[in-house]
């Protein structure tokens, strides 16, 4: 897919908390993958998956709200999708979607910028995963795929969210009101970074 992340220096560079928000930022834009996947095949607990979505949020507004991570840990990994039960592409959007929550728990538990880069390929990585199944065909080569992928206008709006996200965080001391406007940017008018929307 992407050879490399070309945010990798800026997201370490943030402070723990930014990382965090970026983290939860783009566990939010990926979230209606699974939820998508969740509804069309009953999978998961899907309102409790939402709830703790909403609650990290929250915590990071300074609502009162306190998260367990290390409890909801094991919330989340009982819901990462198995990709030997389901033979279908919409699988692997919803894997992806709670690997990267479960990244952003670590993240709070341990603050290691690692988690943080790893939610951003993940975000990526669906992006060209779903490009692949979506457009690719049998006679590409590996060349033509990598630029097929690379140019495609879902990867490219990745590009611009990330972007704009790291230049809302960057340099940025803490207020609520940060947390509220990143929160409404990942909540991306209802559409995924693959495209899926509240009413699919």
């Amino acid at each position: 897919m992407i050879s490399e992340n070309r945010f990798e220096q800026q997201i370490r560079a943030l402070e723990p908390w930014q990382q965090m928000l970026f983290a939860t930022a783009l566990s939010e834009r990926m979230f209606l993958n699974f939820a998508l996947f969740s509804r069309l095949m009953n999978f998961g607990d899907l309102e409790k998956m939402r709830n703790l979505l909403s609650s990290i949020w929250e915590e990071q507004m300074q609502r009162g709200t306190k998260v367990n991570y290390e409890v909801q840990l094991n919330h989340v990994e009982d819901n990462i999708v198995d990709l030997d039960e389901y033979d279908m592409f919409g699988a692997i959007p919803a894997r992806d979607a709670m690997m990267a929550l479960f990244s952003t728990l670590i993240l709070k538990l341990e603050q290691e910028s690692d988690e943080a880069v790893a939610v951003s390929n993940l975000s990526y990585d669906t992006i060209g995963a779903y490009v692949e199944f979506a457009e690719a065909d049998d006679q590409m080569s590996d060349e033509e795929l990598v630029r097929l992928i690379n140019m495609h206008d879902l990867m490219l709006d990745e590009d611009a969210f990330q972007e704009e996200l790291l230049e809302r965080l960057s340099g940025t001391s803490f207020k609520p009101a940060v947390v509220e406007t990143v929160r409404e940017l990942a909540q991306n008018q209802g559409v995924s970074n693959i495209g899926i929307s509240d009413e699919d």
